[in-house]
């Protein structure tokens, strides 16, 4: 198995048990929860950035897809990576008596769907900076945590989870319409602007 399909099993692993504990956690405010994630995609971003890329996210994944930054095969491998991560993370939870949802309903919202896809747009268009070069490679952790901070927080102010990740959302068992579609709609939208922006100069 390529090392690079291993790093996107360990990082999103690693983001969606967190994400989960910190959710399943009485003294973790809710509004420290994206502030954990951003800072653990900010790690994974320096740690596994320069083997995979670091998605650990089918959205993100599927955003580089439409924009031609990965071929269709090695997208769908990454995606079963990341899927069997947060299938993982579950696992593990459940091992540990962890239990955490993120409070969503399995009935269609149009705004829930707005919002959560809104998150990913500008999350995915933070991304993009680092893709294209514009942002600093020292500074990519930096901007793409901050950049899913920015996300979390517009979705979830704006009345969705704030999830972002399919995959995360397969492991808080909120595995939706809105929390699937809405992100990978929302990521190839970010992907796709910043590229007509970025080939502009």
């Amino acid at each position: 198995m390529s090392k690079k399909y291993i790093a996107e099993f360990v990082g999103t692993f690693a983001l969606s048990f967190v994400v989960l504990s910190a959710l399943a956690s009485t003294d973790v405010l809710p509004l420290a929860v994206p502030v954990i994630a951003g800072l653990t995609l900010a790690l994974f971003v320096y740690t596994i950035g320069s083997i995979s890329g670091c998605h650990i996210n089918p959205a993100v994944t599927l955003g580089l897809l439409s924009i031609n930054k990965i071929d269709l095969k090695e997208a769908f491998a990454y995606i079963v990576a990341q899927v069997l991560g947060a299938v993982l993370a579950i696992a593990v939870a459940k091992n540990l008596i962890l239990t955490a949802s993120a409070g969503v309903s399995t009935d269609f919202s149009g705004p829930e769907f707005f919002t959560e896809a809104l998150g990913a747009f500008f999350f995915a268009f933070g991304i993009a900076a680092v893709v294209y070069g514009k942002a600093k490679e020292q500074m990519s952790g930096l901007v793409i945590g901050g950049s899913l901070l920015l996300g979390v927080l517009i979705a979830s102010l704006g009345g969705s989870a704030g999830i972002l990740n399919p995959a995360v959302a397969i492991a808080l068992n909120s595995a939706t319409f809105v929390y699937l579609i809405a992100p990978i709609l929302g990521a190839v939208l970010g992907f796709k602007t910043y590229r007509y922006l970025a080939e502009q100069n």
